[in-house]
């Protein structure tokens, strides 16, 4: 498909040598010499990006900018201007212009320009066709309020998800933190035949061995000191219903033997009693651990593994599934400005740059503080770059990094070698092997920098 572009400039010789230059990168360039005519042409459609002059005879640059932002919010719009109305441009872009480029213009900073602003457009695009798939899903799928993804390996967790939610089989999630096991555990119930009754979650990590004895099996009255009454436990309240059991890995071995016991018969003792108690629980459990290291150890039951492990579910890190962000993004942002009363959009292509480069290590739960706090702090109808975190706002966006102009070399270096080692994932040799020094090279630099 060929973009077509706009070019709005009262100079003729700017705006046909513009023109051309943008016709040998493969663009469609249509020309205006004022902002009226720039405008009729671009009401007749089909115009994917504008280039406009600052100060033109008639409807000014400004003004140009201004309707078309007006009835197409996140449009990118290119300025032009001279040397002495660059304080205007950075005025216009505040309101929403894309970028802007100062007279004479850099032909290659302008092709580069309007490459990266297409492809944000096309990611808006992709994104508001993903926000209507969404709504198109919140209607059919049982699935949609809990688990959100188009990508290749969602696809796959959730057809899984429905394959083995109807069965009576123990499931073992695994992943990072803040991938959205649990999602998938109220998936799985969701779906069951257990979905009317109860779904009781524990966090095994939260807990010490012995108050995790007694959350899951219950006491009875004078069992241990401060035990005044008789306590059901987790396995009793979730009778005929589904019992998730997360941060499995971190339970003790004294309780794995007793877990493995009502795997195995479907009967437990309450703490410090003696009457047997039948129950019909369906266990579904979650780690971040390899329980296989854990089995090598010795810090973890083969036999146990064996009896949770019936099938397995591994959710993918967000950094694996990027092309998830934008209908995730969306679904948060109706949430949270719900929520809090305001009335947003979308998000502008700028800021969905820095949502799709981002690396993110904590995972769906930061996107989902990201897009709460980007809502809190929004003042407009789009959030921008400006209403993220701190974190995204310093983000490389498509592999480059911008350095201030008067950044010291030493500041410079800096910031190079951070963004290097965050694109490699924290992996400081390869971090190295880019930067084309030794490893050691840039241990000494971090020192020197107080990185380390």
């Amino acid at each position: 498909m060929k973009f077509k572009l706009l070019i709005a400039d009262d100079e003729k010789n700017i705006r046909e040598g513009l023109a051309a230059s943008l016709d040998m990168d493969g663009y469609e360039a249509v020309c205006a010499a004022d902002g009226e005519e720039a405008w009729k042409l671009f009401g007749k459609g089909d115009i994917d990006l504008v280039i406009t002059d600052l100060r033109m005879p008639g409807m000014e640059g400004e003004e140009l900018m201004r309707r078309i932002l007006s009835e197409n919010p996140g449009f990118p719009v290119i300025i032009l201007t001279g040397h002495g109305t660059v304080e205007n441009a950075v005025s216009a872009m505040r309101e929403g212009a894309w970028d802007f480029l100062t007279k004479p213009v850099n032909l290659g900073r302008l092709s580069l320009l309007v490459k990266r602003a297409l492809d944000s457009r096309d990611l808006a695009l992709r994104h508001r066709e993903m926000e209507a798939e969404l709504d198109r899903a919140l209607k059919r799928s049982r699935l949609s309020d809990t688990m959100i993804g188009k990508s290749l390996v969602m696809r796959r967790v959730i057809d899984t998800v429905s394959r083995v939610a109807p069965t009576r089989a123990s499931i073992l999630i695994t992943g990072e933190s803040g991938v959205g096991k649990e999602l998938v555990a109220d998936a799985i119930h969701k779906l069951s035949p257990r979905s009317g009754k109860p779904l009781i979650k524990v966090n095994c990590a939260a807990l010490s061995a012995s108050l995790l004895e007694s959350e899951l099996f219950g006491h009875e009255k004078g069992a241990f000191t401060g035990a005044v009454s008789r306590r059901r436990g987790r396995f009793e309240l979730a009778n005929e219903g589904t019992l998730f059991l997360d941060e499995i890995g971190e339970i003790e071995q004294s309780i794995q033997i007793k877990l493995l016991r009502v795997l195995q018969e479907r009967k437990f003792e309450r703490v410090g009693g003696e009457e047997t108690i039948e129950t019909d629980v369906r266990l579904v459990t979650a780690t971040n651990k390899d329980l296989k290291a854990e089995i090598e150890k010795g810090s973890f039951r083969e036999d146990l593994y064996f009896r949770l492990n019936v099938v397995s579910i591994e959710v993918p890190p967000l950094r694996d599934r990027k092309e998830d962000i934008p209908v995730m993004a969306a679904s948060f942002l109706k949430e949270f400005a719900a929520e809090n009363g305001k009335t947003i959009e979308g998000i502008h292509e700028k800021a969905y740059s820095r949502l799709i480069s981002y690396h993110w290590p904590g995972n769906i739960r930061e996107l989902r503080n990201c897009i709460e706090s980007a809502v809190v702090m929004c003042r407009d109808k789009l959030i921008t770059v400006d209403d993220l975190p701190p974190s995204l706002q310093s983000v490389i966006d498509d592999d480059w990094i911008r350095v201030p102009v008067n950044t010291s070399l030493e500041e410079a270096e800096k910031l190079i070698i951070r963004a290097a080692i965050s694109y490699h994932q924290g992996n400081k040799s390869k971090a190295a092997e880019s930067l084309g020094i030794g490893r050691k090279t840039l241990h000494r630099k971090l020192g020197m920098h107080n990185e380390e």
